[in-house]
């Protein structure tokens, strides 16, 4: 297996990008990954953009960032409004907002969706990230549904059983209006993190999968 190390950053320099459709899809899509990186660079900046979250949603998703950035010294979480399962229609509102961050933000890692996400909201996002950042290392992430659209991640991030049952915990503690829905399962999170270890020969078992379109060697 090929490992592939970041280029040699000052720790109080590296800045990451994490964008989600949704109030937990960072969380389940590379929250153990997050936790990994801000362990390993406290002093790195941590943007945290979740674009449509209800009333109630809102407060779910400041509190998971919150616990998921305890460790960075740095960061800022932005929940915006957007109207959820509409993203493609009211595209126009969303772009502006990404060209807006583009003035402020050059991060050196991005999170975002899976281009092949069958959620109409997840492409969309996908999209906007590629058309706003196009010269920055994208990792899109992917998150088991219903639709079973997943796929076949190039780029992995090895976690050990700790960082999992952390992300885990998280998850089920910060998101309690989820609770009902079959997919919203410790042992479905534990799974998919599993089979993805396997497919990266992970030495603690346990790994995130990314799709990654371009990367410079």
């Amino acid at each position: 297996m090929l490992r592939i190390k970041l280029e040699k950053i000052e720790k109080s320099l590296l800045t990451i990008l994490c964008l989600g459709a949704h109030s937990d899809d960072i969380e389940i899509g590379c929250g153990g990954s997050i936790l990994r990186f801000v362990d390993q660079y406290p002093e790195a900046k941590v943007h945290w953009v979740v674009l449509s979250a209800s009333k109630h949603r809102e407060g779910e998703a400041q509190a998971s960032a919150e616990l998921f950035l305890e460790k960075a010294k740095r960061k800022e979480i932005v929940v915006k409004g957007f109207r959820d399962s509409f993203f493609p229609y009211i595209g126009g509102d969303i772009k502006r907002y990404f060209e807006e961050m583009k003035k402020s933000i050059s991060p050196d890692i991005i999170f975002s969706h899976y281009r092949h996400d069958l959620h109409q909201d997840h492409r969309l996002i996908s999209e906007l990230t590629w058309n706003t950042f196009r010269n920055h290392l994208i990792l899109e992430y992917e998150i088991i549904k219903y639709d079973g659209d997943l796929g076949s991640p190039n780029i992995f991030v090895h976690l050990n059983a700790e960082a999992c049952l952390k992300k885990i915990e998280y998850i089920m503690r910060a998101f309690k209006s989820q609770g009902d829905r079959s997919w919203f399962t410790e042992d479905a999170f534990m799974s998919i993190m599993r089979i993805r270890g396997i497919e990266s020969n992970s030495p603690h078992k346990f790994a995130e999968g990314f799709y990654c379109k371009k990367i410079v060697l």
